[in-house]
């Protein structure tokens, strides 16, 4: 690997947060009810001067903080995602030209084509192995440290939590909240299926290895190419 090749992985995040941005707005505009996290940033942006990109954006700084703090491998995409992601979702949402969705029939069928959109982001974003995003490590990082208790069960009670958090801030609950929490895993299981893509076996880099790489000192493993599976 070489500085080039860095270079190009990191457009490549900053596509794939594209993607994965414009189907966030797809959720957004289906205006049937938010998954936990942007309920919680439509929450905050609510009662601060803050809009919804920034609040996501300060939200996710917090979060990969919290990540340093459990001693989360953090790399380069972890901190083009904090920054970027939120923002792109605001950009989307200013451009966007139609009129506010109160169809609850066009809101159920643009959320699934959001899930997509998303996972396809996802796809791009992770194929350039520098790590998760922010909420993901934190994920995994309360997972390290509650061992006792199943992955599954951490998940919903963290995320049950930032949904509580939301909704008492007034960020928008409803049937599309239940669907986001239940279906968008069902659809970008479907969607790396069809791929044939395995996030889990990705070997990721983080800012240490990739700095090396930069300074031309790569370490005894990073020579290797990292293969798509």
């Amino acid at each position: 690997m070489n500085k080039k090749q860095v270079i190009r992985e990191w457009l490549q995040i900053v596509g794939g947060l594209f993607v994965f941005a414009f189907g966030v707005h797809l959720t957004i505009y289906a205006n049937i009810g938010l998954a936990p996290w942007d309920c919680l940033g439509m929450g905050i942006a609510k009662h601060t001067p803050l809009n919804y990109g920034l609040a996501m954006t300060i939200m996710a700084v917090v979060i990969l903080l919290i990540d340093l703090l459990l001693r989360e491998r953090i790399g380069y995409g972890t901190i083009i995602d904090a920054l970027l992601t939120g923002n792109l979702v605001q950009l989307y949402t200013n451009l966007n030209p139609l009129p506010e969705n109160h169809n609850l029939w066009v809101g159920i069928a643009v959320l699934p084509v959001g899930f997509v959109f998303m996972a396809i982001g996802m796809w791009l974003y992770m194929k350039a192995a520098q790590c998760c995003g922010p909420r993901d490590s934190l994920l995994v990082g309360l997972g390290k440290r509650m061992p006792k208790v199943p992955f599954g069960v951490v998940e919903i009670l963290l995320w049950g939590t930032v949904l509580v958090a939301g909704w008492l801030l007034g960020g928008p609950v409803g049937i599309g909240t239940l669907i986001s929490t239940f279906g968008a895993g069902a659809v970008t299981q479907l969607v790396y299926s069809l791929i044939h893509f395995e996030p889990r076996a990705i070997r990721h880099r983080d800012v240490i290895e990739v700095t090396r790489i930069l300074l031309g000192r790569p370490g005894p493993n990073e020579n290797q190419t990292v293969t798509d599976p």
